[in-house]
């Protein structure tokens, strides 16, 4: 196993880290909203300033892909928010044009049309966002020759909201990836092949998964959203603003970190700072997350 700040290597799989950005403009009070300014001043100390921000009271969150390079296939892990999306509601990210992120896909090697598959752990903004790209006025695939992959419970349940209230990211970074015929709904537990398969956590959203990694032996597990933040370790019952099922998501946190600690698999944490990778540890009951 090798490691650097920006990728991994487990047996014959690498996986890189692609960071659109990094993200200081959520309030821990509201990110969390069933928190107190004594839990924030508890945990202060010891995430500050690398995950939490005194001063502002604000946590830290990297907003991130993952390439994933088997021997077969290059795969991205979920596509960050994207430039050019219209999102009202998160003015830090409303219409960006930040112009990072195919760049840093370049700067490893790989260009959109390179690209095999996209796998989305669900369908928020933040996760969807490069799917698609402006071509001549209109949403379009970034990445031609691209299956994407969508759980079919996320597409179902993602499908039923915005028939509720329309999600602009739904319109804009997944249905033109259906109508241009190269998504494919799979179950919560699709394996591509032995060296990349799906895993159910549900909570955050109905159709959330995980990636789990295995090669020679060495296993590695990309979260998505089901942990976003290093104090979630420590207190995995605390409630984060999205989650649609929130005592369903603290079970599903609890019982990946068990398995997480029990088997010291690489996690690969899609939202924490960098540099987002390490093993999940037990110390005195307490779950930790301790950087590669």
């Amino acid at each position: 196993m090798t490691t650097d700040m920006t990728s991994y290597r487990i047996g014959d799989i690498v996986v890189h880290r692609i960071v659109e950005s990094i993200c200081t403009d959520f309030e821990a009070l509201k990110f969390f909203p069933e928190t107190t300014p004594e839990d924030w001043e508890h945990h202060s100390k010891w995430m500050a300033p690398w995950a939490y921000v005194p001063k502002t009271g604000n946590i830290v969150l990297t907003i991130q892909a993952f390439l994933v390079q088997t021997r077969r296939h290059n795969i991205l892990v979920d596509t960050c928010v994207g430039d050019d999306k219209p999102r009202p509601q998160r003015a830090f990210w409303d219409m960006l044009k930040l112009n990072t992120f195919l760049p840093r896909l370049k700067a490893v090697g790989v260009t959109p049309d390179k690209v095999d598959y996209v796998m989305c752990t669900h369908m928020h903004p933040d996760h969807v966002g490069w799917n698609t790209q402006l071509c001549n006025g209109r949403w379009a695939p970034t990445f031609p020759n691209a299956k994407y992959l969508f759980t079919e419970i996320e597409w179902q349940s993602t499908q039923a909201l915005h028939q509720q209230r329309p999600l602009p990211h739904f319109v804009d970074s997944v249905l033109p990836v259906m109508e241009a015929g190269q998504a494919q709904l799979v179950n919560t537990d699709f394996a591509l092949d032995d060296e990349v398969r799906l895993e159910p956590s549900p909570g955050h959203t109905m159709g959330h998964v995980c990636v789990r990694l295995s090669s020679h032996g060495q296993e590695a597990v990309i979260t998505g959203d089901c942990i976003h933040s290093p104090v979630q370790c420590l207190e995995p019952e605390w409630v984060m603003r999205a989650d649609i099922d929130s005592a369903l998501a603290a079970r599903t946190r609890r019982s990946f970190l068990v398995r997480c600690c029990e088997s010291s698999i690489v996690v690969c944490a899609t939202h924490f700072p960098e540099p987002s990778f390490g093993r999940v540890v037990e110390r005195k009951n307490i779950f930790h997350f301790e950087y590669l």
